[in-house]
């Protein structure tokens, strides 16, 4: 059997073949074809739409990377560039300062050597004027000290002579120019500073050596007189330094330092000429003037402790706690204490000063260069009259502390009490005539003691001297003595036997009456 080819039958042949009816199964054929066609090239336009969008993205990704790769150099470029601008400005600052530094320094030695010149001038000068007093040397110095003058004139203003104020402040002194001049009544300088212008002159001559200060290129020294004003107008007012630096025309700090610095005089120069232990011819007029005024004999001075109000200080302050001055005035006191020896003309013979205010009047004895000249046998054939705060001893005499006194004990008390009271006015004196010891003190308390005892020195020259006090300086001092267990302050059984002695004879002699005049 052959098979042979066949031609496919047309669409009309089929269509007939079929009863010549619509359908065309050809032409769906064609447009099954047609539509696979279709899909393929719309997958294919997909996938190159893809590949486009992933090649841009990759081209993106590039132009990125390139962008931020440059922005990267620019910040190294900018950053080598600001570390090099700094290193320059450094290395300009640098040679700048280095330069001012030089430039000052030269100045200074500039100056420096100037002033030495002009102080070689000052002493030369002032050699010459102490060794020559003649009209001709004094003309002389006016000359050297007019080219002097001359000299800092052309070295460049900071050296001349009106550039010199502005190392001093300008202030009034018209207070103490008027209490400086001679025209000035005693009465009334008497009044600002408790004595007289002889007893001011006279301190004045006898501290001068040591208060006395030199002129400078700076500013003039403050004259001596007016360095010892400020001291004892400051001692006897009590007032505020910044009313003291008002009306001496100093600074307030200025007016500190002279206090301190003339009561450390006055204790060094003045204390021993004025403050000091009787010898044997002045302690025996002492005991005859205390026994024809009040009948005891061998009384040689009379003791008394008084206290003096401070601010709390920071360290220890329990042990300057005064509490008998706190219970009298309902606050927080704060004392040290001043233990003195008086005579019959209330004059101080020794004094103890800086105890804590705590102590009792028997702990300060205790403590005192007194007590130990007592205990060594310094003080024979001598009396100390105390209050009842310290004890009986063979060189302290104190009153009868227990009750029921007879009555050669009651008139003896009465004597000791007299001979109390002259210790009593002195402090009450010392207090009046300088006011700031009335009040709490400004000084510090490791200073304290030197101001406290530039008082006393200069009360005893007051006293000596005869300056009297006006009424309204007058002070009344409060007791400031605690009395204690009468059985605690025996210490000597044969000072017991010489009071009872003592006593026996004024009631028996008939002194119980006398006057204490």
């Amino acid at each position: 059997m052959e098979i042979g080819s066949s031609a496919f039958l047309s669409p009309e042949a089929f269509s007939f073949n079929n009863g010549g009816g619509d359908f065309s199964w050809f032409q769906d054929m064609e447009n099954g074809f047609n539509g696979n066609d279709e899909k393929r090239g719309r997958k294919e336009r997909e996938e190159s739409s893809v590949n486009e969008e992933l090649k841009n993205n990759v081209s993106m990704d590039i132009f990125s990377s390139i962008l931020l790769f440059d922005d990267g150099a620019k910040q190294e470029q900018e950053q080598e560039q600001w570390f090099t601008d700094s290193n320059q400005e450094g290395a300009v600052f640098e040679a700048n300062y280095t330069d001012e530094v030089h430039d000052m320094n030269d100045y200074f030695d500039q100056i420096q050597s100037h002033y030495t010149e002009m102080n070689g001038l000052d002493e030369s000068r002032n050699k010459r004027a102490r060794k020559s007093s003649s009209p001709v040397t004094d003309s002389a110095t006016a000359e050297v000290v007019s080219l002097s003058a001359g000299n800092a004139d052309n070295a460049g203003p900071s050296h001349s002579g009106h550039q010199r104020r502005l190392w001093v402040k300008n202030r009034s002194q018209d207070w103490w120019d008027k209490c400086n001049h001679p025209d000035f009544s005693d009465e009334e300088f008497k009044r600002a500073f408790r004595m007289s212008k002889a007893t001011f002159d006279m301190i004045c001559q006898e501290l001068e050596p040591a208060v006395i200060k030199k002129n400078t290129m700076l500013r003039d020294a403050i004259p001596v007189r007016q360095r010892v004003a400020v001291c004892i107008w400051r001692l006897a007012t009590g007032e505020p330094l910044r009313m003291v630096s008002k009306r001496f025309g100093l600074g307030i700090s200025t007016c500190h330092k002279l206090v301190l610095e003339v009561c450390s005089a006055i204790k060094a120069i003045l204390m021993p000429k004025f403050v000091q232990w009787p010898d044997d011819n002045k302690l025996k007029k002492i005991k005859d003037e205390f026994e024809s005024a009040t009948g005891i004999p061998n009384v040689g001075g009379a003791i008394y402790t008084t206290h003096l109000p401070i601010t709390a200080p920071k360290a220890n302050a329990a042990a300057y706690f005064n509490k008998k001055h706190t219970e009298r005035t309902q606050k927080n006191s704060y004392s040290i204490t001043l233990q003195g020896i008086v005579d019959r003309g209330g004059v101080f013979t020794d004094v103890y000063i800086g105890l804590p205010g705590s102590m009792s009047d028997e702990q300060i004895l205790e403590k005192s260069p007194f007590y130990r000249s007592g205990i060594n046998g310094d003080l024979k054939d001598m009396w100390v009259v105390g209050s009842g705060g310290y004890p009986l001893m063979d060189w302290v005499m104190v009153p009868y502390t227990h009750r029921n006194l007879t009555w050669a004990q009651h008139a003896f008390n009465e004597k000791i009490e007299k001979i109390g009271e002259v210790g009593r006015e002195a402090f009450a004196r010392l207090k009046g005539r300088w006011r700031c010891l009335q009040k709490r003190s400004e000084v510090k308390l490791q200073e304290l003691p030197v101001v406290l005892g530039a008082c006393c020195v200069l009360h005893n020259i007051c006293e000596i001297r005869g300056e009297e006090m006006e009424g309204e300086l007058k002070f009344e001092i409060f007791a400031d003595e605690v009395i204690p267990v009468p059985e605690n302050n025996l210490r000597s059984m044969a000072s017991v036997q010489a009071r009872d002695h003592i006593a026996h004879n004024l009631l028996h002699r008939g002194l119980v009456a006398t006057g204490f005049l």
